[in-house]
């Protein structure tokens, strides 16, 4: 027993992440579909493109169109080979969320801790490493792209050992993966940043070796052929089609230069929702102090080479270089500069450098607590686990976005303690098949019939296969876009700040009230909508073949919009209560 105790005691870091690990898998499992999941830019996005893949059979399918947005290309959405779309094909579309949420946990674990080995090869990263790993792990990141994020130590790693090793026999099995790389990343909003590293540091090591490395010149090559090949459908979207896309007129805010500072500021201490690390509340205070007394030491012995070469004094500066990256990209004059040099990235947010920023943080942590933990001081050695502990309850309770996890905890307590629920909707409420394959089945839907949401999320009718001429995606054709205008115009002429949210951005191509500033609201409640009238062209509508709208609200203008009821629909098991109006042809 006391071997087993003692063994318990030396690995408590495996201990714990294993049984957060399984806590959270079965907490998913028992509260099923009942979980809260996060709703912008994931439920209302990815979830039920993936599900309306899977409906319609078009993972592989080629020249095949996705039925939302009027009919888009399947070559607009992610690709077959990346890991999180392999989940989708397999498994049921909750169960795959739940697993690439754990799945990114693992790979991050793995990850880091290759890396932390690879570069302290005198020494056993241990207790340390894992936690700190496990932190990065769970941080509440963009869901659909957790595993890229998870993934960036792993191409570090890759590299290491290719421009360490060189050309021989044990070099080409990291050729191999770093081919393979893609499959956990994302091209377009990390692949195109690591090439662009990987370049930077190709030039560094040239000018520290005084000659260049070759391996990583040719590790360049084989990373950018395996984005080529395996997304090869997001290049040739890119690349090889004449289709005028909305990216061509997407317009973002323009800041003078104190604002550009104040953003750049801003997201350096705060970050940003898709890279929300919940860093500002103890790394950011802890890597700041110590930052101070590294430096001070440095200054002080007038080591200023040491503090060149100090890898924590490199993290810092990329940290302020993303941070400084993700400001800037507020310059029209640089916007307009990248689209000039390069036009097919007209519209690209190069500021997408800040992803990379959560990575740095968590290492910038690991750095301060293995050194803390080789001083011969037990109360050093001491708070070197701590804080990386301390660091994964901050996580877990402190993030504002994406935190599935504390969200549901809390949501389920509230049920089982009150009796009732928590207004905003939970997974199974957000999509509610049942009311919706109920209506379909009530009004004779078939397969293809166009529909519009209003007052709700189109991906509700996408993820339950209905066609619908709406949708959310921030790469389509600006000739639809206008045709959609059209429908929209009504409500685009009664509300400017609408008007303007559409024309300069246009990726949300929704139904818009004429009144209200939204009426989509994933909450049961549905309170503050104010006119019940709609605002569209019903003539424009019906040249798009549109056949049904699907609507929150009762529409108290339908028969003078040339619209008829088809029926008024509720179910015991959603908040939703569904109007189903036909339009006339």
């Amino acid at each position: 027993m006391r071997s087993i105790a003692g063994k318990i005691a030396t690995r408590w870091y495996i201990c714990l992440i294993s049984i957060f690990m399984l806590a959270v898998f079965a907490l998913y499992m028992i509260v099923g579909e009942n979980s809260y999941i996060a709703i912008p830019d994931n439920l209302d996005l990815f979830v039920a493109q993936y599900k309306m893949m899977k409906n319609t059979g078009t993972f592989f399918a080629h020249g095949a169109n996705v039925p939302f947005l009027n009919g888009i290309s399947r070559d607009n959405l992610p690709g077959e080979f990346y890991l999180y779309s392999v989940l989708y094909m397999i498994f049921p579309a909750y169960v795959a969320y739940v697993l690439g949420y754990l799945l990114k946990i693992v790979i991050a674990i793995v990850s880091c801790l290759l890396l932390a080995k690879d570069m302290m090869k005198e020494e056993n990263p241990g207790d340390i490493a894992w936690i700190c790993a496990f932190a990065y792990g769970i941080l509440n990141l963009f869901p659909a792209f957790g595993i890229p994020f998870a993934s960036i130590p792993l191409v570090i790693f890759l590299l290491r050992k290719i421009y360490i090793l060189g050309f021989c026999r044990d070099s080409i099995k990291y050729f191999v993966l770093l081919f393979l790389y893609p499959v956990v990343s994302y091209f377009s909003y990390f692949g195109m940043f690591i090439l662009g590293y990987l370049v930077l540091a190709i030039i560094w090591r040239f000018i520290a070796d005084r000659k260049l490395s070759v391996p990583l010149c040719l590790s360049l090559i084989v990373l950018a052929a395996g984005f080529v090949i395996l997304e090869y459908r997001l290049f040739g979207a890119m690349l090889f089609s004449d289709e005028v896309t909305i990216r061509s007129t997407m317009k973002d805010a323009s800041m003078g230069f104190s604002q550009i500072v104040a953003e750049s500021f801003d997201v350096f201490r705060r970050g940003m929702m898709h890279a929300d690390d919940a860093h500002e509340y103890l790394v950011l205070p802890v890597c700041t102090l110590y930052f101070i007394y590294l430096n001070a030491g440095y200054i002080m012995r007038r080591d200023f080479k040491g503090m060149l070469h100090d890898i924590y004094n490199l993290f810092a500066v990329l940290l302020v270089f993303n941070s400084f990256v993700y400001g800037i990209y507020y310059s029209e004059g640089m916007r307009n500069f990248v689209a000039f040099v390069l036009p097919p990235l007209t519209g690209w947010q190069f500021n997408r450098t800040i992803f990379f920023s959560p990575f740095l943080w968590y290492a910038s942590l690991f750095i301060i607590c293995i050194r803390m933990a080789r001083r011969d001081n037990i109360f050093l050695r001491l708070l070197a686990r701590i804080l990386p502990v301390i660091a994964v309850f901050v996580i877990l309770l402190g993030s504002k976005h994406y935190n599935d996890l504390y969200d549901t905890a809390y949501g389920t307590a509230y049920r089982i303690k009150t009796g009732h629920e928590v207004d905003r909707l939970s997974y199974g409420e957000f999509y509610s098949c049942r009311l919706f394959d109920k209506i379909k089945s009530d009004i004779g839907y078939g397969e293809g019939e166009w529909a519009v949401a209003y007052g709700m999320h189109p991906a509700v009718l996408e993820y339950n296969g209905i066609s619908t001429l709406d949708g959310y995606l921030g790469f389509y054709s600006q000739e639809y876009k206008e045709r959609f205008r059209k429908v929209i115009a009504p409500a685009l002429e009664r509300k400017e700040n609408t008007r303007i949210y559409f024309d300069d951005w246009g990726a949300r191509c929704y139904l818009y009230s004429g009144t209200d500033d939204t009426i989509v609201m994933a909450t049961r409640s549905y309170s503050g909508v104010t006119d019940n009238d709609i605002y569209i062209d019903t003539d424009a509508l019906a040249d798009l073949s549109c056949s049904y709208i699907f609507s929150r609200i009762e529409l108290s203008n339908a028969t003078e919009k040339g619209l008829f009821i088809k029926g008024v629909y509720e179910d015991s098991t959603s908040p939703y209560k569904i109007y189903v109006y036909g339009v006339n042809n």
